[in-house]
Formats: structure tokens, sequence, C-alpha cells
């Protein structure tokens, strides 16, 4: 038999903008592209998935100043926030790009090249509004007001000359192109926009920013007085990635891209300028970008100002990786607008994770060292019913039609793939239920079908931990273990038509911890209080006084005084040897770096708080834990244990008084 060529698959999520702290719009994407990338590696697939940063651009240069550090270390300062949480997210991704690579810069010279060389970029004079966030043009008829249509900033009325790409000639090709690869932009109602957009007459597109105004970016290498718009830049990283971060330069492997994934407020520039753009580079067009909407948070948007940013490191640390990323797929359909509350998000974790898949783990397993001296029993054919049909019948479907039909790049919906396999697992433990495994171990002559039963339940298992392994690859890995398996998830395991029955009798369950533990609803609310309700929080270092050592008692205001508070923002972290609780952290207190010993170790891994901005008492005397010198305390929510570290979420410099 001729083995089976692999298929390319190459997705990705837009590089994100530096200086921004990532929150849960980050997160969504990237989680949805790794569920993609896992699956399309179980079934087998050639895939690449790429994520990274976006590093140039006039926000960048204004925080790199007001940092008082040049834009590349400011840069290399900010990046491995995200790197940091894609390992925290468990996000599987082939490659991470930084537009200051000196291979991405290059190849975005050789791209503005040619097109000057094919007389697509010319100069000429502009006068127009500018939005300095949104870092574009706009003109006289899309401003309101004096604001940004786009983020309703202010904008500045500016002239100067800058050079232009002619992509106004390439508008009605783009328009017969979207009718004629109904896939190429999804959801339909995504696509119904973007065609909304080109029944105007597509302007020309500003693709320089002179070098008086914006020194941070990539040169044009026809003219050094100006460097490259950041959008025409970011775009490109989707091929140039393929020249320098694959083993081998691999374009004609993977392009056209599969997907893109991309948030609504990008799909302009993505439908519009990169379709534009590779037009005129004489490249094929990517198959589908599929554009997702934004989180709300209770009913309103996400906003630094109001502190409700969703912050997914505190997030994970509170109920565990594979919890939030099923929360955030399971809760909204993929294209649409969702909301982000402690309620429901307690709730599904409650209700789907604890009461309903580790449940029917804690229970087979139980049933099986109980009654089976923990191995796996025979099942009998003679003794199977319609019960055990409908649950093979269901397992396989999922398997087979549920996950191939919800997670094509064309429907991508996350959430109605887990609708099938929660009815799945809710059909599993309806069946032990109804089967009352604990009553037929009582008859001898039930023996048979009893064990019948326990193999069903435990097979099962196995089919769960097959189809969740995209979505929750750390419990999928979990569920296999204490069943006994030993699945290489890196391999194509579902290349081939999955049976049921794959289970061998005879092998060994090891039935472990909780693989998700209710989470308390009063303890959750304690750990998402304010930074600024002080009262609610307590330091967390050397001589921190316990909750009866008369923290109750009243304090005058000169005694508040004499404590020195003030955002420190963490450059590493790294645990102290031979101590669970204590971890050490290096921080930046505003030009002066600490070292810090807290006892956070429990709540916290090390790599999942660089990057965040907390709250230092700054005056403390230096003292020594496990012969480590502590120079500060940190602050935290918590009675005996940490609850939540005190956080800023807004993007505060380091060495801030706090009162």
């Amino acid at each position: 038999m001729t083995a089976a060529i692999a298929q390319p698959f190459y997705i990705t999520t837009p590089i994100y903008y530096v200086n921004d702290v990532p929150h849960i719009g980050h997160a969504y994407t990237t989680i949805a592209a790794d569920v993609l990338a896992r699956y399309g590696r179980l079934q087998g697939h050639d895939v690449f998935f790429l994520t990274g940063v976006d590093e140039h651009g006039q926000k960048v240069q204004q925080a790199a100043e007001k940092a008082g550090v040049p834009p590349q270390q400011y840069c290399d300062r900010l990046a491995p926030q995200f790197r940091n949480l894609w390992k925290t997210l468990g996000i599987s991704n082939d490659a991470f790009i930084r537009t200051t690579d000196p291979q991405h810069q290059a190849i975005v010279q050789r791209f503005l090249q040619q097109l000057h060389d094919k007389g697509l970029i010319y100069r000429d004079q502009y006068s127009g509004w500018y939005c300095t966030f949104d870092e574009r043009f706009w003109t006289e008829k899309d401003v309101v007001e004096g604001l940004c249509p786009d983020c309703k900033r202010p904008v500045e009325r500016l002239t100067e000359s800058n050079y232009f790409f002619k992509m106004s000639r390439y508008q009605r090709r783009l328009v017969e192109h979207i009718h004629a690869h109904p896939d190429f932009i999804e959801p339909r109602t995504r696509r119904n926009e973007v065609l909304g957009f080109l029944q105007k007459t597509l302007e020309d597109l500003s693709i320089s920013r002179p070098k008086s105004r914006l020194s941070w970016g990539i040169e044009l290498p026809f003219d050094r007085e100006y460097v490259t718009y950041v959008w025409f830049d970011a775009l490109v990283n989707y091929i140039s990635a393929l020249d320098y971060l694959t083993r081998t330069p691999s374009f004609d492997r993977y392009w056209p891209a599969t997907v893109h994934l991309v948030g609504k407020d990008i799909l302009t520039t993505h439908a519009v300028y990169w379709s534009t753009i590779l037009m005129a580079l004489d490249l094929p067009l990517p198959r589908t970008i599929f554009a997702h909407g934004w989180w709300t948070v209770n009913g309103e948007k996400m906003s630094k100002s109001r502190g409700n940013v969703v912050d997914p490191f505190a997030a994970t640390a509170k109920v565990g990786t594979d919890a939030f990323r099923y929360f955030v797929l399971r809760e909204v359909p993929f294209g649409q607008d969702g909301d982000f509350s402690h309620e429901t998000f307690i709730g599904r974790i409650n209700s789907d994770l604890a009461n309903g898949l580790g449940n029917l783990l804690s229970r087979t397993l139980t049933l099986i060292e109980r009654s089976s001296g923990g191995a796996v029993p025979q099942s009998s054919p003679s003794q199977e019913s319609d019960q055990e049909q409908a649950l093979q019948a269901m397992g396989l479907e999922v398997l087979h039609c549920a996950l191939p039909r919800h997670l094509s790049p064309h429907t991508l919906e996350f959430n109605r793939a887990l609708e099938a396999i929660w009815s799945f697992i809710q059909l599993a433990n309806q069946y032990i239920d109804k089967t009352a495994p604990w009553t037929l171990v009582k008859k001898p002559d039930l023996r048979p079908r009893l064990d019948t039963v326990l193999y069903h339940a435990a097979e099962t298992l196995r089919i769960l931990a097959l189809a969740l392994y995209p979505f929750m690859p750390r419990a999928a890995e979990e569920i296999a273990a204490q069943v006994g398996l030993r699945l290489d998830f890196t391999s194509p395991l579902l290349a081939e038509k999955v049976r049921w029955g794959g289970l061998a009798p005879g092998t060994h369950v090891a039935k472990g911890t909780s693989l998700f533990p209710r989470v308390d609803e009063g303890v959750f609310a304690e750990g998402a209080r304010q930074v600024s309700d002080l009262q609610s929080t307590r330091p967390t270092g050397p001589s921190a006084p316990s909750a009866h050592s008369g923290g109750n008692q009243p304090i005058t205001i000169e005694d508040f005084q004499k404590i020195q508070l003030k955002t420190a923002k963490i450059v590493s972290a790294e645990r102290v040897p031979r101590s669970e609780k204590l971890i050490t952290l290096q921080v930046d207190l505003g030009g002066e770096s600490r070292q810090v010993v807290a006892g956070i170790g429990k709540k916290y891994e090390p790599e999942a708080l660089v990057g965040r901005t907390i709250v230092l008492v700054a005056n403390l005397k230096p003292a020594k834990l496990m012969g480590v010198e502590s120079q500060g305390m940190v602050l935290a929510a918590g009675e005996k244990d940490v609850v939540e570290l005190v956080t800023l979420s807004d993007d505060v410099p380091p060495g801030i008084k706090v009162k």
C-alpha cells in the first residue's frame, strides 16, 4: 500500500503589536489556531503554525521614548510577554516571527523594490486626518467630529509627501475574486462587510512615513528618508517566515496559506490591503481569511482605563490552562462577539468540566479499581445491548463526522464541536447511571455484564482523549495516562479511521488527582478584586505579618506614609532551589534593578510572571530567605494562601509611586 502524502496546512494568527499587554483577545485567536494545528497533525497533515509580534511603528517609538530606552531594547523587553503566554497556554506554534528580524526586513525591502520597479509605487503630496493609534490616514468624509472612525480617538491634520501603492488598480479584480471564491472571507457576514467596503472607490495606499516624523521602521530601499508603513511591513510576515523560519525555504510548500485567523477589526487590512499587495506581486491569495468577533467583559468593552482587561496569565493561574481554553472556545460562536464574566466562567468549569468530564473519568476508574483489580476487563459481545451500540455510535460520530465538519477552515465552529463532545460525555454519564455497575458487582452471575459495562466506559475515555486533545491537550494526556494508555499525540492518530474497541483488555488504570476540581466562587471572587482595594491585599515575602499579628489594628496616616509602594516590572523569575513556595524575582523599579523573593510558588509558575507590572514595598529592610537576599516585598490578595498577585492592568511604567 502506498503511503498517503501529507497535505500542507499553513495557519497563521495576526502578529500582535508588541506594546499591547497580552489579553483575552490575543489568547482567543491563538488558542483557536492551536486547536486547528493540533487537529491537523492528528490527521496527518503537514502543519506549519505561525504567530509572532509586530514591533515597528509610531506607537512603539513613542512608548520607547517615554520609557527612556531605544526602540529595539524596548521591543526586546516586551516581546517575551507573548512567548511566555503561549507557553502558559500550551500553544504549539512551529515558529515565532518578530518584524525586527533582519531576514524579515530584507524581504519587505525586496517586495517594495519589486513594486517600485513595476511602477506600482509613486510619490505624492498628501493632506489628511491622521490617527496615531491606528497609524493611518483618513479622508474628510471618514472623520466624524474630529475622531477616528475606527478607534474613536482624536485625529490630527497632516500634510506631507509620501509614497503610495496603486491599490485602486486592483479593486475590480479583488471583487471578482471574492465572488468567485465564496470561502475566501469567513464568516459570510464579514464577507458581505468587505464587499460593502469595496462598493466605494478604493483609494491608493500610503506605504511610507517620513523619517522626520517616524524613524522606527524598515527603510524604503529606494528612498532612505522614509520608512515603511507598519501594515505593509506586518502583512509580509506571512510570506517572509516561510523563507527563514522553516528548516529550508518553504514558500512553494505552504503558500497559499490555508487560513489566516484575524480579529474583525483588522479584516480590511487583510482582505483588501494584503490581497491587493499579493495581486501586485503576482502571488496567489490565501485560501481563507476568517475574522472572529471581540470579547466584552460583563457587557462592557475591554479597556485599560476601566480596568476590566481579562489577563490570561491570571485566569490560567486560577483555574488551569485547559479550563481557560475550553471556556473561550465553548462559550460563543467563533465569528461572533462574546462576553466574559466570572459567573459564566466558573459555571462552565464546575458544570461541564468538574461535574461532566472530571466526574466521568473519576467514577469509571474508581469502579475499575474496586471491582476489577485496576485492570480493564474483557467485554462480552453477547452482553452488549442497545445502550452499548448507542455509546459506540455517538463516540465514532464525534471523531469521524462532528470534528471534521466543525473544524474545517471554512466553518470553524469550535463551540459546536465541543457541544458534540459534551453530548457524548453526557451520554456516557447517563450510561453509567442506567447500567448501575455498583449493583452488578454484588451479583456474581452478572459478572460478564459488569465487565462489558466497565470496558465500554473505559473505551469511552480513550475516544474522548482523542477528541479532546486539540482543545485541551494537557487534559487529554492526563486522561490517557490514567486509563493506562501510552498515546503519542504528536503522531497522526486520526490519519486512519478509529474503530471502537481499541483499548486492550487487561490494561491497568492509574487513577490520579481530580482532573478538574470545582472552583470555589468565593475564592475566585477574592482573587479578582481590584488593585485599588488595598484592604483586600497583603504583602508576601520576608517579614510578612500573619493574619493574626495585629494587622486589623487601626494605624495612622503617618504610619501608612512610611511605606513606599512603587510599581515594578518583573524581568525574570525562577524558583528558589529546594523550595516549593519561594520564587526569586528580578524586577525593574524604574531604572533600578531589585531582587525580590516572594512566597508565591504554589500559585504561579515562574514563566507566567515575566512581564507583569506589580506593586512593591520598596523601602523594606533586606532579608534573606533560604540564603537568597530579598530587597522588597510584593503585594498579593489572600489570607493563608496567595490567591492573586496585585498587578496593574494598565501599562504603567516601573518606578511610579502607588498611593
